[in-house]
């Protein structure tokens, strides 16, 4: 599977939305960098990857549909967005479901059920608490509720010191 022809969609999918790029192209980074360091294998490793860059797809039609970006929203509208996506490239009927449940529920904690599943919340975790500013008490809250792999953990500690 040709990762960066995905991420090529979804640059060409957000056009001038710079920032949601970014945001996405990050989130793949740290997806790709924990998955790696927690010894994945390839075929998870590959399903983290894939949702990473797509996980906020839904976004665009979220804020067209309802003027909002919130996270259930997201989940809704995600799923169908990356399946246009998707459709062109040759990806197995299992993969593609898992990818698209982990988008249709990135934001659905308490259904974390696997090893991409976490490492798919963690890095969008990292990438969040950056980009909103979180406050350290607020970090400290979320790495004791949703951190669990060694190499998030270690990551939020250094680049946050918590």
């Amino acid at each position: 599977m040709d990762i960066e022809k995905i991420l090529f969609e979804m640059i060409k999918y957000f056009k001038a939305d710079v920032r949601r790029i970014n945001h996405a192209i990050k989130v793949l980074s740290f997806a790709r960098l924990i998955g790696k360091m927690e010894g994945l294998d390839e075929s998870k490793q590959q399903i983290l990857e894939i949702a990473a860059i797509l996980h906020d797809i839904g976004i665009k039609v979220c804020e067209q549909k309802y003027g909002s970006s919130a996270g259930h929203l997201q989940e809704i509208e995600g799923p169908e967005v990356a399946k246009s996506i998707l459709d062109g490239f040759d990806i197995d009927q299992k993969t593609l479901e898992r990818i698209l449940f982990l988008i249709g529920n990135h934001h659905s904690y308490h259904k974390i059920d696997d090893i991409d599943f976490q490492i798919l919340v963690e890095a969008d975790f990292i990438v969040n608490i950056y980009e909103d500013e979180m406050s350290k008490e607020a970090i400290k809250q979320v790495k004791e509720k949703y951190f669990k792999t060694k190499t998030a953990t270690a990551l939020l500690g250094t680049m946050f010191e918590v």
